[in-house]
């Protein structure tokens, strides 16, 4: 997302938060911790730090989002992370380079 954002200021990205609870058993309350926060800035480096082994403590809210969140991957057949959903519907499951997301907007 970094790469496409740095080359391209007409693509947004919207990231919702689905742990992997199965996998990664505290992703659940860090989840919450990183929407119980008070800004998009302050989700988005809490969400940085996760990736950077940090310790962003315990969720101080209850965030019902992170539940429905899950239930709508379900739905939507999304077992795994990162899931790009396109503006046509189309959906890459798994990473896939900026240059492939660059490519598949521009068909748009």
């Amino acid at each position: 997302m970094k790469k496409v954002l740095e080359t391209r200021k007409d693509i947004a990205f919207r990231i919702i938060i689905m742990p992997l609870v199965q996998i990664h058993p505290k992703a659940y309350d860090k989840s919450k911790t990183i929407l119980c926060a008070k800004t998009d800035e302050a989700s988005l480096k809490l969400l940085e730090d996760v990736f950077a082994k940090k310790d962003i403590g315990a969720p101080d809210c209850d965030r019902k989002s992170v539940d429905n969140n899950i239930s709508l991957a379900s739905k939507l057949g999304i077992s795994g992370t990162p899931a790009i959903i396109f503006g046509d519907g189309s959906m890459a499951k798994g990473a896939i380079s900026a240059e492939e997301i660059i490519s598949r907007v521009d068909k748009l």
